[in-house]
């Protein structure tokens, strides 16, 4: 099995960029009596926290991440747009790395009509 999600990160000239990432999972993850599910570490994470952003949001200024997290997208739609010019959008069940915490860093707006509901989580230095 394999699982994908997208990384923001700082490039050597100070712009935000977009990567691809995977991670294959292997079978391990015992819950017994049920046979094994796959999985694979990823990070050690700090602490977890929700995010509310309503439509009116105002993010379309640059900023990087205060420290690294990651987004899980639990509803509504959001775009991102970085320092190379390109733009994504994070659907529900998206998984973003948020790692520009130097540089120009990233803008965001939110692109549907309803409130953004995002679960994240702190990975640890």
């Amino acid at each position: 099995m394999r699982v994908s999600y997208v990384r923001i990160s700082t490039n050597e000239k100070g712009a935000s960029c977009f990567e691809d990432c995977y991670s294959d999972l292997a079978p391990g993850y015992a819950v017994p009596p049920a046979p094994p599910l796959f999985s694979r570490d990823f990070t050690k994470a700090g602490q977890c926290f929700w995010i509310g952003v309503p439509p009116t949001w105002g993010g379309q200024v640059p900023h990087p991440v205060p420290r690294r997290q990651i987004f899980v997208t639990v509803s509504g739609e959001y775009e991102v747009s970085v320092g190379d010019g390109v733009t994504r959008r994070f659907p529900p069940g998206a998984v973003l790395v948020l790692e520009d915490t130097t540089g120009m860093g990233h803008s965001t707006r939110v692109v549907s009509a309803q409130d953004v509901f995002v679960f994240g989580v702190t990975m640890e230095e």
